[in-house]
């Protein structure tokens, strides 16, 4: 996604909660953030029996997803957060660490270059 996708997403983020009043404070964000985590977590807990069985998504589950990363983005806009400035940092420090040995070798390229 390009950046000015990534800045478009937060400005309709924010356009989107104006609108609709969802703006609220922080930790009422942050509690609203971990109820939709917690629901996708059961969700995946009893798909799978626990673990025992694979995970197949269902119909609901990219616009359970969807809520989430809407969360996120409201609780970046308001606490200022720019989601595409960090979202990259956080890309370049997740790096492997020294001894690492990629479980595909023909996919151990890292994507960043060095800096």
């Amino acid at each position: 996604m390009s950046g000015d996708a990534n800045t478009d997403l937060g400005q309709l983020v924010a356009r989107t909660a104006d609108a609709a009043d969802l703006h609220a404070p922080v930790p009422t964000l942050l509690l609203e953030l971990q109820t939709l985590l917690g629901g996708l977590a059961a969700t995946v807990t009893a798909e799978t029996n626990r673990g025992r069985r694979p995970f197949r998504p269902g119909p609901d589950w990219s616009a359970r997803v969807g809520e989430l990363a809407y969360g996120v983005y409201l609780l970046a806009d308001q606490t200022g957060v720019d989601v595409p400035a960090a979202v990259t940092a956080t890309a370049y420090s997740v790096r492997p660490q020294p001894g690492y040995q990629p479980a595909n070798p023909s996919a151990s390229d890292w994507p960043f270059e060095a800096h």
